[in-house]
């Protein structure tokens, strides 16, 4: 079943790639981020069995207990709202952090980068919608965050990371995914390091992909519904 999920996830990211309208500065690549939360460890070794070694997850804890029991094959991505005291374990455990929301937090982040003698990449979340119950950057502060980013030299910032609001009405989730790929542009400009946009989710990552996105964030689509019953995180 995973196998044919997958297969048919990948043939949906191609699909919309190729309904591209123009050439995008994020490239015509997507990394598929397989979000394993509230999912035993055991999918996240048959996931990096068929190939996929990009794992996502949304808190701290339950990634700490997962790589207890398989150990850290592949590349890690906290793409959920991180509380400033559990950074030094973030920093120890993933290799980006796209949920980079707050000054609060890049500052809690430098810190403990410092201390593990560590480039930390991070991705910064923007809340381009506004909407209150979502963490991320309002979009004026995300443009005075950009100008205190070379204060934090062990805070590699290596693109943007967008969610869409959710609705039905696709019209509004374009919009939000066009202006997270102009903020992109504008800050690649800025800095020409910068390489990725995340946007999309597993209801509506082949809109972000039109949009310019280049990794999507997906777990239903891939693992099924998920089991909140029995997690303790």
């Amino acid at each position: 079943m995973l196998a044919e999920n997958l297969r048919t996830v990948s043939e949906v990211i191609q699909a919309a790639l190729a309904k591209r309208t123009e050439k995008k500065q994020t490239g015509d690549t997507v990394c598929l981020v397989a979000v394993t939360k509230n999912h035993p460890a055991q999918v996240v070794s048959e996931i990096e069995a068929l190939g996929v070694q990009n794992i996502g997850e949304n808190r701290v804890q339950e990634a700490k207990e997962k790589q207890e029991q398989l150990g850290h094959a592949g590349r890690w991505h906290l793409i959920g709202h991180l509380q400033t005291n559990k950074a030094k374990l973030a920093v120890e455990l993933f290799d980006l952090i796209e949920s980079a929301d707050s000054e609060h937090l890049l500052r809690a982040l430098e810190k403990e980068s410092a201390k593990q003698n560590k480039a930390t990449e991070v991705l910064l979340q923007i809340n381009i919608a506004r909407e209150p119950q979502k963490t991320g950057f309002l979009p004026e502060d995300y443009e005075a965050m950009l100008g205190k980013l070379d204060a934090l030299p062990h805070i590699k910032v290596r693109g943007v990371m967008v969610i869409a609001p959710n609705t039905p009405d696709e019209a509004v989730i374009r919009s939000v995914f066009r202006r997270g790929y102009a903020y992109f542009c504008a800050l690649k400009q800025q800095r020409p390091d910068i390489d990725y946009l995340s946007m999309g989710m597993s209801g509506d990552y082949p809109v972000a992909i039109e949009e310019g996105a280049n990794i999507v964030r997906v777990g239903t689509a891939l693992f099924g519904a998920r089991d909140y019953s029995n997690r303790g995180y």
